[in-house]
Protein backbone atom coordinates (compact mmCIF):
# COMPACT_ATOMS: atom_id res chain seq x y z
CA UNK A 1 0.00 0.00 0.00
CA UNK A 2 1.62 3.44 -0.95
CA UNK A 3 2.47 5.94 1.86
CA UNK A 4 -0.71 8.59 2.13
CA UNK A 5 1.74 11.26 1.97
CA UNK A 6 2.70 9.97 -1.44
CA UNK A 7 -0.98 11.08 -2.50
CA UNK A 8 -0.68 14.51 -0.80
CA UNK A 9 -0.04 17.38 -3.48
CA UNK A 10 2.73 19.59 -2.24
CA UNK A 11 1.35 23.00 -1.44
CA UNK A 12 2.07 25.60 -4.15
CA UNK A 13 4.94 28.21 -2.38
CA UNK A 14 3.48 31.52 -2.59
CA UNK A 15 6.06 34.06 -4.62
CA UNK A 16 3.51 36.82 -4.51
CA UNK A 17 0.68 38.29 -3.37
CA UNK A 18 -2.42 40.69 -4.49
CA UNK A 19 -3.60 43.35 -1.85
CA UNK A 20 -6.88 45.28 -2.44
CA UNK A 21 -10.09 46.29 -0.57
CA UNK A 22 -11.81 43.51 -2.76
CA UNK A 23 -10.08 41.51 -5.36
CA UNK A 24 -13.26 40.88 -7.29
CA UNK A 25 -13.14 44.36 -8.45
CA UNK A 26 -9.96 43.25 -11.06
CA UNK A 27 -11.16 40.19 -12.32
CA UNK A 28 -8.88 40.76 -14.86
CA UNK A 29 -5.75 40.92 -12.65
CA UNK A 30 -6.47 37.88 -11.39
CA UNK A 31 -6.81 36.22 -14.38
CA UNK A 32 -3.39 37.69 -15.43
CA UNK A 33 -1.63 35.92 -12.19
CA UNK A 34 -2.96 32.87 -12.49
CA UNK A 35 -1.52 32.84 -16.13
CA UNK A 36 1.67 33.82 -14.78
CA UNK A 37 2.07 32.69 -11.93
CA UNK A 38 -0.25 29.24 -11.39
CA UNK A 39 -1.27 28.58 -8.03
CA UNK A 40 1.89 29.86 -6.72
CA UNK A 41 0.11 33.43 -5.43
CA UNK A 42 -2.32 34.30 -2.71
CA UNK A 43 -4.84 37.32 -1.85
CA UNK A 44 -5.18 39.41 0.78
CA UNK A 45 -6.92 42.32 2.01
CA UNK A 46 -4.94 45.90 2.77
CA UNK A 47 -6.02 44.54 7.12
CA UNK A 48 -4.74 40.93 6.74
CA UNK A 49 -1.59 41.96 4.56
CA UNK A 50 -1.21 44.62 7.71
CA UNK A 51 -0.69 41.34 9.92
CA UNK A 52 0.64 38.65 6.93
CA UNK A 53 3.70 41.58 6.44
CA UNK A 54 5.08 40.95 9.96
CA UNK A 55 5.03 36.99 9.78
CA UNK A 56 8.27 35.15 8.72
CA UNK A 57 6.26 33.72 5.61
CA UNK A 58 6.06 37.14 3.96
CA UNK A 59 9.84 36.54 3.85
CA UNK A 60 9.96 33.84 0.81
CA UNK A 61 7.52 36.74 -1.20
CA UNK A 62 9.07 38.32 -4.38
CA UNK A 63 6.44 41.05 -4.88
CA UNK A 64 2.96 42.51 -4.23
CA UNK A 65 0.62 43.27 -6.76
CA UNK A 66 -1.59 46.29 -5.01
CA UNK A 67 -4.75 47.57 -6.31
CA UNK A 68 -6.52 50.60 -5.61
CA UNK A 69 -9.00 52.53 -7.55
CA UNK A 70 -10.94 55.75 -6.64
CA UNK A 71 -12.60 54.66 -3.48
CA UNK A 72 -9.46 53.51 -1.91
CA UNK A 73 -8.45 57.06 -2.24
CA UNK A 74 -10.35 58.07 1.14
CA UNK A 75 -8.09 55.98 3.07
CA UNK A 76 -4.42 55.96 1.56
CA UNK A 77 -3.19 55.82 4.81
CA UNK A 78 -3.94 52.28 4.79
CA UNK A 79 -2.24 51.74 1.53
CA UNK A 80 0.64 53.94 2.79
CA UNK A 81 0.67 51.11 6.02
CA UNK A 82 1.14 48.33 3.90
CA UNK A 83 4.09 49.62 1.24
CA UNK A 84 5.92 50.91 4.16
CA UNK A 85 6.20 47.49 5.58
CA UNK A 86 6.63 45.78 2.39
CA UNK A 87 9.35 48.26 1.38
CA UNK A 88 11.24 47.09 5.21
CA UNK A 89 10.56 43.84 4.03
CA UNK A 90 12.81 44.08 0.84
CA UNK A 91 9.46 42.93 -1.14
CA UNK A 92 9.13 44.58 -4.46
CA UNK A 93 5.90 45.92 -5.43
CA UNK A 94 3.52 46.77 -8.58
CA UNK A 95 0.73 49.18 -8.19
CA UNK A 96 -2.19 48.58 -9.87
CA UNK A 97 -4.19 51.64 -9.92
CA UNK A 98 -7.78 52.00 -11.60
CA UNK A 99 -9.46 55.84 -11.52
CA UNK A 100 -6.99 57.25 -9.12
CA UNK A 101 -6.57 61.06 -9.10
CA UNK A 102 -3.18 61.92 -10.11
CA UNK A 103 -1.76 63.35 -6.77
CA UNK A 104 -2.69 60.17 -5.01
CA UNK A 105 -0.82 58.57 -7.61
CA UNK A 106 1.96 60.57 -7.11
CA UNK A 107 2.14 60.19 -3.53
CA UNK A 108 1.98 56.22 -3.82
CA UNK A 109 4.59 55.89 -6.61
CA UNK A 110 7.22 58.27 -4.54
CA UNK A 111 6.56 56.47 -1.06
CA UNK A 112 6.87 52.73 -2.65
CA UNK A 113 8.99 53.03 -5.92
CA UNK A 114 6.99 50.76 -7.75
CA UNK A 115 6.14 49.55 -10.52
CA UNK A 116 3.12 51.11 -12.32
CA UNK A 117 0.15 49.11 -13.93
CA UNK A 118 -3.09 50.95 -14.95
CA UNK A 119 -6.38 49.18 -15.09
CA UNK A 120 -7.92 47.63 -16.61
CA UNK A 121 -4.57 45.51 -17.40
CA UNK A 122 -3.09 46.15 -21.29
CA UNK A 123 -2.40 42.87 -22.86
CA UNK A 124 0.85 41.13 -21.37
CA UNK A 125 1.43 44.63 -18.91
CA UNK A 126 1.77 42.62 -16.02
CA UNK A 127 4.10 40.28 -17.06
CA UNK A 128 6.53 42.83 -18.59
CA UNK A 129 6.09 44.21 -15.29
CA UNK A 130 7.03 41.05 -13.56
CA UNK A 131 10.24 40.68 -15.74
CA UNK A 132 11.35 43.88 -15.43
CA UNK A 133 10.95 43.65 -11.21
CA UNK A 134 12.97 40.06 -11.40
CA UNK A 135 15.60 41.60 -13.58
CA UNK A 136 16.05 44.69 -10.69
CA UNK A 137 19.27 44.55 -8.71
CA UNK A 138 18.17 43.34 -4.87
CA UNK A 139 16.64 46.26 -3.58
CA UNK A 140 19.17 45.66 -0.15
CA UNK A 141 22.02 46.45 -2.40
CA UNK A 142 20.42 49.71 -4.34
CA UNK A 143 20.82 52.87 -2.95
CA UNK A 144 17.85 55.52 -2.96
CA UNK A 145 17.68 57.98 -4.82
CA UNK A 146 18.65 60.28 -2.02
CA UNK A 147 21.15 58.44 -0.98
CA UNK A 148 24.81 58.39 -2.05
CA UNK A 149 28.94 57.90 -0.68
CA UNK A 150 29.98 61.15 0.53
CA UNK A 151 32.03 62.62 -2.65
CA UNK A 152 34.45 64.80 -0.67
CA UNK A 153 38.00 64.23 0.06
CA UNK A 154 38.65 63.77 4.07
CA UNK A 155 41.45 65.88 4.84
CA UNK A 156 40.99 65.79 8.59
CA UNK A 157 41.15 69.66 8.59
CA UNK A 158 37.94 69.97 10.73
CA UNK A 159 37.42 70.42 14.42
CA UNK A 160 33.65 69.54 14.67
CA UNK A 161 31.38 69.66 17.70
CA UNK A 162 29.75 66.65 19.36
CA UNK A 163 26.30 66.43 20.25
CA UNK A 164 24.64 63.14 21.44
CA UNK A 165 21.20 62.59 21.75
CA UNK A 166 20.18 60.33 24.83
CA UNK A 167 16.71 59.31 25.39
CA UNK A 168 15.71 58.40 29.14
CA UNK A 169 12.94 56.62 28.31
CA UNK A 170 11.93 54.77 24.96
CA UNK A 171 9.74 56.95 23.00
CA UNK A 172 10.85 60.52 24.32
CA UNK A 173 11.60 61.38 20.50
CA UNK A 174 15.50 61.17 20.45
CA UNK A 175 15.77 59.93 16.96
CA UNK A 176 13.15 62.23 15.76
CA UNK A 177 15.12 64.85 17.65
CA UNK A 178 18.40 63.60 16.72
CA UNK A 179 17.93 63.38 12.61
CA UNK A 180 16.33 66.85 12.52
CA UNK A 181 18.07 68.40 14.46
CA UNK A 182 21.45 66.99 12.27
CA UNK A 183 19.02 67.94 9.10
CA UNK A 184 18.62 71.81 10.23
CA UNK A 185 22.25 71.95 10.94
CA UNK A 186 23.32 70.71 7.39
CA UNK A 187 20.59 73.03 5.95
CA UNK A 188 21.17 76.04 8.03
CA UNK A 189 22.79 78.42 5.07
CA UNK A 190 22.88 77.71 1.30
CA UNK A 191 26.10 78.73 0.45
CA UNK A 192 29.18 77.26 2.63
CA UNK A 193 26.78 75.02 4.90
CA UNK A 194 28.85 73.31 7.67
CA UNK A 195 29.53 70.11 7.29
CA UNK A 196 27.02 67.24 9.00
CA UNK A 197 27.86 64.03 10.29
CA UNK A 198 24.60 61.45 11.66
CA UNK A 199 25.61 58.67 13.71
CA UNK A 200 23.22 56.27 14.85
CA UNK A 201 25.18 54.06 17.90
CA UNK A 202 22.15 52.16 18.51
CA UNK A 203 23.19 48.75 17.21
CA UNK A 204 20.19 47.51 18.20
CA UNK A 205 17.13 49.18 17.60
CA UNK A 206 18.94 51.81 15.67
CA UNK A 207 16.59 53.93 13.20
CA UNK A 208 18.28 56.80 11.41
CA UNK A 209 17.72 54.70 8.32
CA UNK A 210 14.13 54.09 8.40
CA UNK A 211 13.40 57.89 9.19
CA UNK A 212 15.51 58.76 6.09
CA UNK A 213 14.92 55.84 4.22
CA UNK A 214 18.59 54.79 3.88
CA UNK A 215 19.84 51.03 3.29
CA UNK A 216 21.52 49.81 6.00
CA UNK A 217 24.83 48.35 5.12
CA UNK A 218 27.61 45.90 5.77
CA UNK A 219 30.10 48.25 5.68
CA UNK A 220 29.18 49.68 8.90
CA UNK A 221 29.78 46.40 10.61
CA UNK A 222 33.21 45.93 9.45
CA UNK A 223 34.32 49.36 11.01
CA UNK A 224 32.75 48.75 14.07
CA UNK A 225 34.67 45.30 14.22
CA UNK A 226 38.12 46.80 12.80
CA UNK A 227 38.10 50.38 14.25
CA UNK A 228 42.08 49.83 15.03
CA UNK A 229 42.80 50.26 11.42
CA UNK A 230 40.21 52.87 10.87
CA UNK A 231 41.28 56.10 9.07
CA UNK A 232 39.59 58.76 6.97
CA UNK A 233 38.78 57.02 4.16
CA UNK A 234 37.46 54.08 5.77
CA UNK A 235 35.37 55.85 7.61
CA UNK A 236 33.32 57.80 4.68
CA UNK A 237 33.27 54.46 3.11
CA UNK A 238 30.53 53.07 6.02
CA UNK A 239 29.14 56.29 5.48
CA UNK A 240 25.93 57.62 2.91
CA UNK A 241 24.83 60.98 1.54
CA UNK A 242 21.19 62.17 2.63
CA UNK A 243 19.98 64.45 -0.81
CA UNK A 244 23.58 65.32 -1.45
CA UNK A 245 23.24 67.74 2.34
CA UNK A 246 23.68 64.90 5.31
CA UNK A 247 26.33 62.33 6.06
CA UNK A 248 24.90 59.27 7.60
CA UNK A 249 26.45 56.23 9.58
CA UNK A 250 23.26 53.85 10.18
CA UNK A 251 22.87 51.28 12.28
CA UNK A 252 24.20 47.93 11.12
CA UNK A 253 22.18 45.58 9.21
CA UNK A 254 21.92 42.98 11.55
CA UNK A 255 21.12 43.37 15.86
CA UNK A 256 24.34 43.50 17.56
CA UNK A 257 25.20 43.72 21.06
CA UNK A 258 26.15 47.26 22.40
CA UNK A 259 29.26 46.16 23.91
CA UNK A 260 30.36 45.08 20.17
CA UNK A 261 32.49 48.25 20.76
CA UNK A 262 34.75 49.15 23.26
CA UNK A 263 35.59 52.96 24.13
CA UNK A 264 38.69 52.76 22.78
CA UNK A 265 36.49 52.32 19.59
CA UNK A 266 34.42 54.71 19.89
CA UNK A 267 37.48 57.22 20.76
CA UNK A 268 38.63 56.41 17.73
CA UNK A 269 35.45 56.82 15.42
CA UNK A 270 34.47 60.41 17.04
CA UNK A 271 38.22 61.42 16.62
CA UNK A 272 38.04 60.84 12.58
CA UNK A 273 34.57 61.87 12.95
CA UNK A 274 35.53 65.46 14.31
CA UNK A 275 38.56 65.58 12.53
CA UNK A 276 36.16 65.52 9.12
CA UNK A 277 33.04 67.29 10.22
CA UNK A 278 31.91 70.47 11.60
CA UNK A 279 28.90 69.10 13.20
CA UNK A 280 28.82 65.56 14.99
CA UNK A 281 24.83 64.29 15.89
CA UNK A 282 24.73 61.19 18.12
CA UNK A 283 21.61 58.87 17.95
CA UNK A 284 22.80 57.48 21.93
CA UNK A 285 21.16 53.81 22.65
CA UNK A 286 19.03 54.52 26.16
CA UNK A 287 20.85 51.99 27.55
CA UNK A 288 24.42 53.46 29.40
CA UNK A 289 26.90 51.35 27.92
CA UNK A 290 30.48 51.40 29.13
CA UNK A 291 31.55 53.36 25.93
CA UNK A 292 28.96 55.72 27.55
CA UNK A 293 31.57 57.65 29.40
CA UNK A 294 33.62 57.97 25.90
CA UNK A 295 30.76 59.36 24.54
CA UNK A 296 29.95 62.23 27.20
CA UNK A 297 33.84 63.35 27.28
CA UNK A 298 34.10 63.85 23.49
CA UNK A 299 30.02 65.95 23.87
CA UNK A 300 30.28 69.31 23.61
CA UNK A 301 26.46 69.54 24.98
CA UNK A 302 24.62 66.38 25.74
CA UNK A 303 21.16 66.24 25.28
CA UNK A 304 18.69 64.14 27.24
CA UNK A 305 15.06 63.84 26.20
CA UNK A 306 12.27 63.21 28.40
CA UNK A 307 8.45 63.67 28.63
CA UNK A 308 6.14 65.15 31.44
CA UNK A 309 5.87 62.27 33.39
CA UNK A 310 7.05 59.47 36.25
CA UNK A 311 9.24 56.77 34.48
CA UNK A 312 11.89 60.06 32.77
CA UNK A 313 11.60 62.00 36.17
CA UNK A 314 12.83 58.61 37.60
CA UNK A 315 15.32 57.54 35.01
CA UNK A 316 16.59 61.23 35.45
CA UNK A 317 17.59 61.06 38.75
CA UNK A 318 19.46 57.90 38.12
CA UNK A 319 21.54 59.12 35.52
CA UNK A 320 22.37 61.81 37.45
CA UNK A 321 23.22 59.83 40.36
CA UNK A 322 24.90 57.52 37.87
CA UNK A 323 26.83 60.08 36.83
CA UNK A 324 28.08 62.04 39.71
CA UNK A 325 28.97 58.15 41.57
CA UNK A 326 31.69 58.10 38.53
CA UNK A 327 33.17 61.58 38.67
CA UNK A 328 31.61 62.20 34.90
CA UNK A 329 30.73 65.34 33.73
CA UNK A 330 26.86 65.37 34.32
CA UNK A 331 26.93 69.40 34.01
CA UNK A 332 27.31 68.57 29.84
CA UNK A 333 23.76 67.23 29.82
CA UNK A 334 20.78 69.77 28.37
CA UNK A 335 17.14 68.45 29.23
CA UNK A 336 14.92 68.46 26.44
CA UNK A 337 11.15 68.14 27.41
CA UNK A 338 9.49 66.20 24.82
CA UNK A 339 5.88 67.56 23.84
CA UNK A 340 5.85 70.19 26.43
CA UNK A 341 2.33 72.04 27.58
CA UNK A 342 1.51 74.53 25.22
CA UNK A 343 1.63 78.18 26.13
CA UNK A 344 -1.52 78.52 27.70
CA UNK A 345 -1.81 75.46 29.76
CA UNK A 346 -0.95 76.97 33.11
CA UNK A 347 -1.53 73.94 34.97
CA UNK A 348 1.54 72.02 32.59
CA UNK A 349 3.73 74.39 32.98
CA UNK A 350 3.17 74.44 36.27
CA UNK A 351 3.89 70.86 36.03
CA UNK A 352 7.01 71.43 34.41
CA UNK A 353 8.61 73.70 37.14
CA UNK A 354 7.86 71.17 39.83
CA UNK A 355 9.27 68.55 37.68
CA UNK A 356 12.13 70.81 37.46
CA UNK A 357 12.78 72.00 40.97
CA UNK A 358 12.58 68.41 42.44
CA UNK A 359 15.22 66.95 40.29
CA UNK A 360 17.41 70.14 40.60
CA UNK A 361 17.68 70.46 36.74
CA UNK A 362 17.25 73.45 34.46
CA UNK A 363 14.82 72.40 31.62
CA UNK A 364 16.39 74.39 28.76
CA UNK A 365 14.76 73.17 25.51
CA UNK A 366 11.11 72.42 26.19
CA UNK A 367 9.27 70.81 22.33
CA UNK A 368 5.79 71.12 21.07
CA UNK A 369 3.84 68.26 20.12
CA UNK A 370 4.57 67.92 16.21
CA UNK A 371 1.26 65.62 15.87
CA UNK A 372 1.04 63.01 13.66
CA UNK A 373 3.04 64.75 10.65
CA UNK A 374 5.89 63.52 12.77
CA UNK A 375 4.76 59.71 12.20
CA UNK A 376 4.29 60.45 8.83
CA UNK A 377 7.35 62.13 8.26
CA UNK A 378 9.51 58.96 10.09
CA UNK A 379 7.59 56.68 8.05
CA UNK A 380 8.21 58.30 4.71
CA UNK A 381 11.74 58.82 5.56
CA UNK A 382 12.21 62.50 5.03
CA UNK A 383 13.03 65.42 7.77
CA UNK A 384 10.09 67.06 8.93
CA UNK A 385 11.42 70.45 6.89
CA UNK A 386 10.81 68.54 3.95
CA UNK A 387 7.21 67.23 4.41
CA UNK A 388 5.87 69.76 7.32
CA UNK A 389 8.14 72.94 7.15
CA UNK A 390 6.02 74.65 9.59
CA UNK A 391 5.36 72.22 12.07
CA UNK A 392 6.19 73.77 15.47
CA UNK A 393 8.18 70.83 16.35
CA UNK A 394 10.70 71.63 13.00
CA UNK A 395 10.62 75.21 13.71
CA UNK A 396 12.02 74.75 17.97
CA UNK A 397 14.60 72.29 16.09
CA UNK A 398 15.68 74.84 13.35
CA UNK A 399 15.95 77.34 16.13
CA UNK A 400 18.04 75.49 18.46
CA UNK A 401 20.28 74.51 15.17
CA UNK A 402 20.62 78.00 14.64
CA UNK A 403 21.79 79.18 18.11
CA UNK A 404 24.24 76.38 17.88
CA UNK A 405 25.52 77.29 14.29
CA UNK A 406 26.02 80.75 15.78
CA UNK A 407 27.69 79.59 19.03
CA UNK A 408 30.20 78.02 16.82
CA UNK A 409 31.20 80.84 14.79
CA UNK A 410 31.30 82.78 17.66
CA UNK A 411 34.07 80.39 19.24
CA UNK A 412 35.91 80.01 16.33
CA UNK A 413 36.31 83.42 15.62
CA UNK A 414 36.89 84.49 19.24
CA UNK A 415 34.44 86.60 20.12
Amino acid sequence: MSDVATLQPEAASIIACTISRDVGNFDLLVEDMETELGENWGDLTFEDAAVFLTQPDADSLEFLAIAIDSEDEDDLEQVCTVITTAKAKGIRIILVAEDVSPVALHQLLKLSGADFVPYPLPENALRESINRLRNEPDPAEMLPESAAPPSFKPKGDRDGVILPVHGLAGGTGATTFAVNLAWELANIQKENAPRVCLLDFDFQTGSVSTYLDLPRREAVYEMLSDTASLDNVSFLQALLTFNDRLHVMTAPSEMLPLDIVSSEDINRILDVARANFDFVVIDMPSTVVQWTEAVLHHAHVYFATMELDMRCAQNALRMIRALKAEDLPFEKLRYVLNRAPKFTDLSGKSRVKRLAESLDITIELQLPDGTKQVTQSNDHGVPLAETASKNPLRREVAKLAKSLFDLNIAAESGS
